[in-house]
């Protein structure tokens, strides 16, 4: 009954979030396997640590879409979620619900399942909420380049404080549910844990922006984007850096596996 109720709720929160523009097709679809493994196989509590991600991350791209609307030539992708940008984000964490529901006493499952959440949580609030730094980022790889706002690689104050806010909401929230989700104890310094982890996850996620992620560069624009084959002037984008398999949803899916072995680190 828990995983036909958990597939009926999934099937709801996709469509609406599918008609409020926040996922494509694919992404609604891709969101109720997410949903319907999380909410059915691990329960309320694990469904309310997903919720907190998407809802969080879906306002965020929301409330500031005007001022992201000059870095679009920057992203792969735009602000509705498809299939891959969900299981970059969800996958691995839909994995470890799975795994709960077959080993409920492993309480290692319930931290790397939060921090899995904290850190793709980071990186997103990182990129909604960065734009609003006054100052340009600076390349994580070299702290005295300053870049362009929504380049791979760039981080700001700003942005890194986001990822912390980001982290910190999945890291307390999932100390506050340990005790119903799962027995672990010093629940609160496993929040912590969380949070850092989910923080570092995030940087690591710029990290390998900055150094393997495929970038393109755009010669009708001078400028360099994740956009391919082409951007959104139209004009067939050329390699820059970058292994070219290596699109933004696998680094995201890096970034949430970082995130899972720093708190697992953390922890033992």
């Amino acid at each position: 009954m828990q995983i036909l109720f958990g597939f009926g709720l999934a099937i709801l929160v996709a469509f609406a979030a599918y008609r409020a523009h926040s996922l494509s097709r694919s992404g609604a679809f891709a969101a109720t396997l997410v949903g319907a493994v999380v909410f059915g196989m691990g329960g309320w509590q694990w469904a309310a640590l997903l919720l907190t991600f998407f809802i969080s991350s879906s306002a965020l791209t929301r409330a500031f879409k005007k001022r992201k609307t000059g870095l679009d030539e920057k992203f792969s992708k735009g602000g509705r979620r498809d299939a891959a940008q969900v299981f970059g984000n969800g996958g691995l964490a839909t994995v470890f619900a799975a795994w709960h529901f077959f080993q409920p006493d492993a309480p290692w499952v319930w931290v790397a399942f939060a921090a899995c959440l904290a850190a793709v949580n980071a990186d997103t609030w990182a990129t909604e909420l960065g734009v609003l730094s006054p100052r340009p980022p600076h390349m994580i790889t070299n702290p005295a380049k300053e870049v362009e706002k929504g380049t791979s690689g760039g981080i700001s104050l700003i942005g890194t404080l986001a990822a912390l806010g980001g982290s910190g909401v999945i890291g307390f929230l999932a100390a506050a549910l340990s005790g119903l989700a799962a027995p672990y104890p010093a629940a609160w310094t496993m929040g912590v844990a969380v949070t850092l982890a989910g923080l570092l996850g995030s940087l690591f996620d710029s990290l390998l922006g900055a150094t393997v992620q495929a970038i393109y560069y755009c010669p009708a624009c001078d400028k360099e984007t994740e956009r391919h084959p082409l951007h959104t002037c139209g004009a067939a984008t050329t390699p820059k850096r970058g292994w070219p398999w290596l699109d933004n949803d696998l680094v995201n899916l890096g970034c949430a596996i970082f995130g899972v072995a720093v708190a697992l680190l953390l922890v033992r």
